[in-house]
């Protein structure tokens, strides 16, 4: 069953976001009015996982008024390697550079509306540099036992869909043991 958008009109378009409404025909023929929201670019995300730990930061999110421990995560800069976006966000947010990535999953965080992209990439070192260069991202980095990873979802500690996707990724799959490279 297949929707068809039979064309849009702009209702805002920045940097950051190009905001359309669409006429979408639905399978039985109805017509929907429907909102897309189509983003600048892909995001990066890095899953550092060390000893059984994994790298979180404590934010604050004001859209929704909440704290939550997520992966940090950001855009990826014209012309960037997606991997080397993940890192690079990784030592800003956390003062910690993640060893050699690999892809681990891409996550749309929420096609019924967004174009949205996450390219999530995993490490299994990382060295200590010094103070995050973005301290302004959290209250708090901390490394988290993954096997502590499932209650902090359950406390609602872990709500970001990235980083709730990720990092029950590598609970359901016990990806958190060190990998050969």
């Amino acid at each position: 069953m297949k929707w068809i958008n039979h064309g849009e009109r702009d209702l805002l378009n920045d940097r950051w976001v190009h905001v359309t409404s669409a006429d979408v025909e639905l399978p039985d023929g109805r017509h929907l009015d429907h909102r897309i929201i189509r983003t600048s670019g892909p995001g990066a995300c890095a899953v550092v996982v060390q000893n059984q730990h994994v790298l979180l930061i404590w934010r604050h999110r004001f859209i929704t008024d909440a704290y939550g421990w997520e992966l940090p995560h950001g855009s990826i800069r014209a012309g960037e390697d997606p991997a080397h976006a993940a890192a690079r966000e990784a030592e800003e947010e956390t003062g910690w550079r993640p060893g050699p990535m690999r892809h681990l999953l891409t996550v749309h965080p929420s096609p019924g509306i967004m174009t949205s992209q996450h390219l999530v990439f995993r490490a299994d070192s990382a060295e200590h540099i010094g103070p995050p260069r973005d301290g302004f991202e959290s209250d708090r980095v901390e490394w988290v036992l993954v096997s502590e990873l499932q209650g902090l979802v359950e406390k609602g500690h872990i709500v970001a869909g990235t980083s709730l996707a990720a990092l029950m990724y590598l609970v359901v799959t016990d990806a958190a043991r060190p990998t050969s490279q």
